[in-house]
């Protein structure tokens, strides 16, 4: 029999776990598992594929967009200290977005005397996850080569349990590269599975359920509720039965646009009139319900008294205290802990049951909210119309000529909210269009995310789109490699302003209240002299690219080229399409 390694166990640790890509920028201190990836078979099920990725950054993001296609984590294996630093970001990203992924990175020899001078010494740390600790579920550096199967079943399945998240282990180069001296057997997984979703108690679903019925004017926030399609799907018959609006506030697609009781864009009107508010994963709950005044740093409550609040998160039980990331504590009268793809069906069930709610009541509010939510969509057709000829082109014509260009595919949003306007004129019609933003805040999200996301549409017909902000790209510009090596489906549409403008409101809004000239906002923010040449860009990295385009009537051919590349060529395109900032 040949000789087998530290390394070759886990590989064969990731097959069991079914993982399929992994994706790296390859490092000396992990050398054995890369060696085992390409080189090791055992079984029929097949190596998980290797991603190759120009920065450790870009890596995590691939895994990070690909958990949010599919549910399922990925695995990014990152080279020691130095590539864990570099990272770091999209960790964050992915802890912010409760993403399960699978990081991984080797380290060593944590033996001294088996170190190399300077290299091994300066990439050696006590221990590495201390560097990550404060924004991963959990972390683990196995020591010796039999204890690497408890270390990775376990570190699966926190990354998979309620509330889902980054994980991190680290492996040291000396029980990669060690062969193995008895047989190690392989752990059953269904033994070492996740536990089932969290569920409330029976009371509480029986209070909210109570609450609801009897409310005149119940109001539904949703926010991270759209990560399962199945808990969308429960959403819109809890809104259907009793006729409430739901306002979605965009971490995910939590609500079909088209349902004639979406409500978003009457956000204030909604909240300040409601007698009960029932938010589903709102990650920051107390920003929705309060009215800020950004110059006075102040904010007042927009609920009247008296109004009841419905709280049902996960956050509670996912928290450090490194950063704030759980957001100001809002005041809630029924707090739930529950996982919303089992806690909606429950109270569906429960309303049902009890029977408390008025039919005529309900009837009328769906006639009611039927209109506001045909007067909201008729206002965004108003706002494109009025903008339709705006040079440089406006935001919503650029979303339009995307949508007219995408509608008759098979598609999916995976990156870029771009302001909101594919939200409100685009037709979302079904639950997992839109796979949401970057949790952290961290720029450089979405090249590598979009890549990661598009992997599992290889080989089909599903044109998976990226609706990319200029300056983000520049921070991951290689993941364009990463997307070409990989021949993903991957449409990139260029929101190119040529400036840093969240940054520029920033500025202008502080000159102003210093009594300083506000014009000089665009010092030090814009991308002109000279402007970057995205499509030549992309080019060198293997994509067809269109652009830049700066007359509106050019954005539809351009689009319609780049998308017969992607069907017939097997190939990405991206189309740099210049923007107004506004």
């Amino acid at each position: 029999m040949a000789a087998r390694y530290g390394s070759d166990l886990i590989v064969d640790l990731l097959k069991v776990l079914g993982i399929e890509y992994v994706a790296l920028n390859p490092g000396s201190s992990f050398r054995g598992i890369h060696d085992s990836l390409v080189n090791y078979e055992s079984g029929r099920q097949a190596n998980p594929e290797i991603i190759l990725c120009c920065h450790e950054e870009i890596a995590v993001a691939v895994a990070h967009g690909y958990a949010k296609a599919t549910g399922k984590p990925m695995a990014a294996i990152v080279h020691n200290v130095v590539g864990l630093q570099h990272a770091s970001m999209a960790i964050y990203n992915a802890w912010c977005d409760r993403t399960p992924i699978l990081v991984m990175g080797g380290t060593g020899p944590m033996n001294t005397s088996k170190r190399r001078p300077w290299i091994d010494w300066i990439h050696t740390a006590l221990v590495q996850g201390n560097l990550v600790r404060d924004f991963v579920k959990w972390d683990d550096q196995p020591v010796g080569i039999e204890s690497i199967p408890s270390s990775m079943m376990r570190g699966y399945r926190i990354a998979m349990s309620d509330p889902a998240g980054p994980i991190y282990l680290c492996f040291d180069v000396t029980d990669q590269e060690s062969a193995l001296e008895k047989e190690i057997p392989l752990p059953d997984p269904a033994r070492f599975r996740p536990p089932a979703p969290l569920q409330a108690e029976t009371d509480a679903i029986k209070e909210a359920a109570r609450l609801l019925s009897e409310a005149q004017n119940p109001v539904i926030l949703a926010d991270y509720l759209g990560r399962d399609n199945g808990a969308v799907l429960s959403l819109v018959e809890l809104a259907d039965l009793l006729s409430i609006p739901v306002i979605d506030l965009g971490a995910r697609l939590n609500f079909p646009n088209t349902h004639s009781l979406n409500l978003t864009g009457k956000n204030r009107e909604l909240v300040s009139n409601a007698d009960v508010v029932l938010g589903l994963d709102v990650m920051d709950l107390f920003g929705s319900l309060v009215r800020q005044d950004p110059a006075a740093h102040s904010t007042v409550p927009a609920i009247k008294p008296g109004c009841k609040v419905i709280h049902v998160t996960l956050a509670d039980i996912s928290m450090r205290g490194w950063t704030t990331d759980f957001q100001e504590l809002a005041p809630v009268d029924l707090p739930i802990v529950a996982n919303t793809r089992v806690f909606l069906p429950a109270l569906i069930e429960e309303i049902k049951r009890q029977g408390k709610f008025s039919r005529s009541v309900v009837e009328e509010r769906r006639k009611t909210f039927a209109v506001q939510h045909d007067e909201v969509r008729a206002r965004w057709q108003s706002d494109l119309k009025k903008r339709w000829d705006e040079r440089p082109v406006s935001p919503p014509r650029l979303a339009h000529e995307v949508w007219e260009a995408i509608k008759n595919e098979s598609w999916l949003l995976v990156a870029g909210g771009f302001r909101g306007w594919p939200g409100r004129l685009w037709n979302w019609d079904k639950p997992g269009l839109f796979l949401g933003g970057y949790g952290g805040g961290g720029l450089g999200y979405g090249p590598g995310a979009s890549v990661g996301a598009a992997l599992p549409y290889r080989g089909t017909e599903t044109i998976c789109v990226n609706l990319q902000r200029d300056g983000e790209l520049l921070y991951t510009t290689s993941a364009l490699w990463t997307a070409s090596n990989t021949g993903v489906p991957l449409l990139t549409v260029m929101t190119n302003n040529r400036t840093y403008y969240n940054d520029e409101e920033h500025q202008e809004k502080i000159a102003i209240a210093r009594g300083r000239p506000p014009e000089n906002k665009v010092v030090g923010m814009r991308m002109e002299k000279p402007p970057v040449d995205f499509a030549n860009l992309a080019r060198s990295f293997g994509i067809a690219g269109e652009g830049p385009i700066t007359e509106p009537d050019k954005i539809r051919p351009a689009l319609d080229r780049a998308l017969r590349v992607i069907k017939e060529e097997k190939r990405p395109a991206l189309v740099d399409v210049y923007i107004q900032a506004v």
